[in-house]
């Protein structure tokens, strides 16, 4: 394998996990000079040579916060939100059991953009409420062994209350491991204490995620340096626990220093366990090992859903063939917990040609919720047992004000009011909503439709929720399962628009959990004007009181379908909130059309800030937004012969209100 390759599998797997797939065969883009990438570092010593093109090579050991040139890019924002569990949307979903990892290669190691880049063409996860970690996984011998996650993707899945762990990844020697750098990581100073363990939590406060994955593989070690991973891994997690990190380890190396992949909690991994929140179970699991380890782990006072089984959907996806009873049985308590070890592959199975983000999100729904695409009515004849099947889902809508415009976090073009400012793809999962849970849960003794994002249209951002179908009876939407306080004051904002057809809407709240799993919730209906184009229709909620626990929409067609709707936002508050403005706004560093900017965000809650270029005809082009203090725009031009160029910039509070604008010039 080339050296400066990315590594993209666990190596002690099985050999399907062997070629890597187009997004990490992709070219590298040409590095401009003042782009900010996500980082990435080996423990200590460095690679003899020279690294290929688009690659630095950096030392962990000498990294300080003070001196990281980009840590304004990368350092996440958004805190890491309380979920609560609903009832249940159907009566094969469990609270309290198995729960999921997930191991998801985002990018390449190396040139991987700090905050989104110009493409739709993104592993854009929304499926959040079933998962309980996530792995940045990457690393290579050639480019680096530690990885910290993007920036964006950290603020997304803080948002749905999902901690991220950046990767430690020491491969095996046939894929350029180095015994040296695990004895870097392992390195003990002169008091005995682990240098890189303290390191490792500072690099994860300042960048903002919950801690690290650590995967040894590299062999030929000896019971003295499976003494000094373990004295290392006691004191990572002692660390990380004082600063709020986790730290899980993977079923690798053994106590006597060798890599023996066990598929199983026993006496060869047991320490690290002990040493560890959770631990990945390699792939040669059996049902009866996995059956022993949950049983073990019982034995040693630990929560035997601390061990995650990895499932293998790096090649198959849904079609790969799982024994679901060894872990997630139906018709008994759940044995261990789930680790899906690279569920993009429901984005990098697509055609080059069929990666649009309408294509992607099919294939990701698929995945998730199962073949029925509707979780409150699972298909038992289904081979792949989907998370939904089995495991409860979670949200983080707990507090007023609460607003969503349904942004996935990639489109085709940005939308502001409906209309277009910026014509060019893009993603950004920083910018992402928190999402409905239940996707798509439809309530109807008719036909059921079709329930999809769609990034045709939108009134923010890139997507909406696009209704199709016949809809030849009233079919009830679940959106959101919600824990919010409902007083005199508090109304509920529906932004939405009729493509096709004549739709009756109402807005659909909820202060009780239905009788039953996967029944409709107890409804009380509003209703809601509904005309042809854009428009937000605001409900007050005369007559109710106490927690909102779900909220919906009912729509039913005048005279029969077929029917085209779109939900474009909603919000629920008590009163309009406008954010301060920011302060500061300059440009930190230039090189041709590639511009660092920066600002000091105003006190008080801020959503995201979005930047503008103004053009010479007085028209506002939308360059991107962020969640971080720092925004990078890369490959502009002179416009109209204008000898400036200017740049707007407005904080976005929760309920997409604007702050007023602060504008900085640049002279060409």
């Amino acid at each position: 394998m080339n050296p400066t390759r990315r590594t993209v599998l666990i190596a002690g797997a099985t050999a399907a996990l062997l070629p890597a797939l187009p997004a990490e065969a992709a070219p590298r883009p040409k590095a401009a000079a003042l782009q900010p990438y996500a980082s990435y570092w080996y423990p200590d010593s460095l690679p003899s040579g020279t690294p290929g093109t688009g690659i630095t090579w950096r030392s962990l050991k000498s990294w300080r916060a003070a001196d990281d040139a980009d840590l304004a890019f990368n350092a996440a924002t958004v805190p890491l939100a309380p979920r609560f569990t609903p009832a249940p949307v159907n009566t094969t979903a469990r609270a309290g059991q198995a729960r999921i990892q997930s191991l998801v290669s985002f990018g390449p190691t190396a040139s991987n953009p700090s905050q989104g880049s110009a493409t739709a063409d993104y592993y854009a996860l929304t499926h959040w409420a079933y998962i309980d970690e996530l792995v940045f996984w990457g690393g290579s011998s050639g480019e680096g062994l530690i990885l910290a996650p993007n920036a964006p993707i950290v603020d997304a899945a803080h948002r749905h209350g999902v901690p991220v762990l950046g990767n430690i990844f020491l491969p095996p020697v046939a894929y350029g491991g180095q015994l040296q750098w695990t004895r870097d990581l392992v390195q003990k100073d002169a008091a005995g204490r682990y240098p890189l363990a303290e390191r490792l939590v500072a690099v994860a406060t300042a960048y903002g995620f919950d801690g690290w994955f650590v995967n040894a593989e590299t062999s030929g070690g000896n019971t003295a340096l499976g003494a000094d991973m373990l004295g290392f891994l006691r004191e990572l997690k002692t660390l990380a626990k004082a600063a709020g990190q986790r730290v899980t380890w993977y079923d690798s190396m053994t106590v006597n220093g060798s890599v023996s992949w066990q598929g199983a909690l026993n006496s060869q991994n047991e320490a690290f366990f002990q040493a560890a929140d959770d631990m990945f179970v390699d792939f040669r699991w059996t049902a009866a090992k996995l059956t022993s380890s949950g049983q073990r782990a019982q034995q040693l006072g630990r929560n035997r859903y601390e061990l995650w089984a990895g499932v293998d959907v790096e090649a198959n996806g849904w079609n790969s063939s799982v024994n679901w009873d060894a872990f997630v049985p139906r018709d008994k308590a759940h044995v261990v917990s789930v680790g899906f070890y690279r569920p993009e592959w429901t984005r990098n199975h697509l055609p080059a040609d069929g990666r649009a983000p309408g294509d992607f999100h099919a294939a990701d729904d698929r995945f998730w919720t199962g073949r029925s695409l509707d979780p409150s009515r699972p298909d038992g004849t289904d081979g792949w047992r989907a998370p939904a099947v089995s495991v409860a889902d979670r949200s983080t809508v707990t507090s007023v004000p609460f607003a969503s415009v349904f942004n996935t976090g990639h489109g085709l073009r940005w939308y502001e009011d409906g209309e277009v400012t910026s014509d060019a793809p893009w993603n950004h999962l920083g910018l992402q909503d928190r999402l409905p849970s239940r996707r798509w849960a439809v309530h109807t003794d008719g036909q059921r439709p079709a329930v999809t994002f769609d990034f045709a249209d939108a009134w923010r951002g890139g997507s909406s929720v696009l209704v199709a179908g016949e809809l030849d009876r009233p079919a009830v939407l679940d959106v959101y399962a919600t824990r919010l306080p409902v007083t005199a004051d508090t109304v509920v904002e529906l932004t939405h628009r009729t493509d096709t057809g004549t739709v009756n809407v109402e807005l659909a709240v909820a202060t009780a959990e239905p009788t039953t799993p996967g029944a409709t919730p107890p409804y009380t209906y509003f209703p809601v004007t509904a005309a042809g184009g854009w428009q937000t229709s605001t409900v007050r909620l005369t007559g109710l009181t106490g927690t909102m626990r779900a909220i919906g929409v009912r729509i039913t067609a005048a005279g029969g379908g077929p029917v085209r709707w779109r939900l474009g936002g909603l919000a629920v508050r008590t009163a309009a909130q406008t954010p301060a403005a920011p302060a500061d706004f300059r440009v930190t560093g230039a090189s041709g059309g590639d511009l660092r900017l920066a600002w000091s965000p105003a006190p008080g809650d801020v959503r995201h800030h979005t930047v503008h270029r103004l053009l010479p005809d007085g028209t506002r082009r939308f360059l991107g937004g962020t969640c971080q203090r720092a925004y990078f725009v890369g490959g502009l031009r002179p416009e109209q012969g204008e000898q400036e160029a200017r740049f707007e910039l407005r904080a976005v509070g929760e309920l997409y209100t604007t702050s007023a604008p602060v504008t900085v010039n640049h002279r060409w």
